[in-house]
């Protein structure tokens, strides 16, 4: 694999590091100091400055307002935003947006693009179901009526459901089909109910009784709900590698810092023996997010189809972040639980992301099926 990015890659790093430097971790709302939700929406002022920055417009073509980049440049992106834990839906909005470009119709492109592209529309996707365990599209079903759609069922952990504009659902048919309806927050028959996650940011419980949908505002596309599935959760575990990283930065500088018997505490073997165990993690969630990344992204064959690399990049994420914050924890002592200092918020939200679009041993086991399917020759 070549690791080189190219110039535009690099130059979307290079905005992101420098919007970014404006947000503190230390002054994300905490999950431990706030009862309920840490928010009632996302950071505005930090979306507006994405939306200015032509962040939020990466994956789309220039005849949308876009970079026509790819699904590596939003994952460089990711990794900047997780670092400071900024609270935006750049993930969900940047891959549903990415979804209708490649698989919506003309007119759907038309309407959703160009204001996706400019921050004016916010998007969001179902992708839990029910229970999280269950595949998501086996949640809601879909039939049609006519040139229209009814949907029926229940989606959990919806992210920042009750803030997005649009929730992009996935549906079965009674054909075994999925398909991607494009529901407004508000509508007939949509109902929302307050779920929060383990960061503390407020989730949404979906409920679908016979909303209608016209015909234009459904992805009919074969694969465009497993292509959507496997780019949000490589996105996830760019938001994984990113938050590890910012972990072990502030790990190291704060065993550097920290003295006992008269040398700083880095300097100590089993100190620094487990530093060096988070950091091999931390590079095994790299190599594996981009070769992930660069499947989905040039659409390459390989031994197994693409969302067996989605799988590995996922198993790593998960294992991965786990073990770096709680290492951190425990080689910053009691100050990591400190709540005038970040680490406890970047616990917090690793859990989330460790858990998000199902945890290690779900891929395993969807890793064990592709490989049933598709022998090793």
């Amino acid at each position: 694999m070549d690791f080189t990015f190219t110039e535009e890659q690099q130059a979307a790093v290079e905005a992101a590091k420098a919007l970014f430097a404006s947000v503190a971790p230390d002054g994300v709302p905490s999950p431990a100091l706030v009862p309920g939700a840490v928010d009632e929406d996302f950071d505005r002022a930090l979306w507006a400055k994405l939306a200015g920055s032509d962040l939020l417009s990466l994956l789309l073509d220039p005849e949308h307002g876009g970079a026509g980049l790819d699904a590596i440049a939003l994952c460089l992106v990711l990794r900047e935003s997780a670092k400071k834990l900024a609270r935006v839906p750049l993930l969900e909005s940047s891959a549903a947006a990415y979804a209708v470009q490649t698989y919506g119709g003309k007119e759907l492109k038309q309407r959703i693009l160009p204001k996706a592209a400019r921050g004016e529309l916010v998007l969001t996707v179902a992708a839990n179901g029910r229970s999280g365990h269950d595949p998501a599209e086996l949640s809601v079903t879909a039939r049609q009526d006519g040139d229209d759609w009814l949907l029926d069922g229940t989606q959990t952990a919806v992210p920042w459901a009750q803030n997005a504009d649009i929730i992009v659902v996935p549906a079965h048919t009674s054909a075994g089909r999925t398909v991607l309806a494009l529901i407004p927050r508000e509508h007939a028959g949509l109902t929302l109910a307050d779920q929060v996650s383990t960061s503390g940011e407020r989730l949404g419980e979906l409920g679908l009784n016979s909303v209608r949908i016209g015909g234009d505002d459904v992805i009919e596309a074969d694969g465009a709900w497993d292509w959507l599935r496997d780019l949000l959760a490589t996105g996830t575990c760019a938001l994984a590698l990113g938050l590890g990283e910012g972990v072990l930065s502030m790990t190291s500088e704060y065993t550097s810092k920290r003295e006992q018997f008269g040398f700083p505490v880095a300097t100590f073997q089993a100190v620094a023996v487990q530093a060096a165990d988070r950091y091999i993690d931390l590079r095994a969630m790299e190599v594996t997010l981009w070769q992930a990344a660069w499947r989905i992204s040039t659409g390459a064959s390989g031994a197994l189809p693409a969302t067996g690399d989605v799988a590995v990049a996922k198993i790593w994420a998960s294992d991965g972040v786990r073990r770096v914050v709680q290492t951190a924890q425990h080689l910053h002592g009691g100050f990591g639980s400190d709540t005038d200092y970040p680490l406890h918020r970047y616990h917090a939200w690793a859990k989330q992301l460790e858990l998000s679009l199902g945890p290690a041993a779900a891929h395993e086991e969807a890793l064990g099926d592709l490989l049933a399917a598709h022998p090793l020759g």
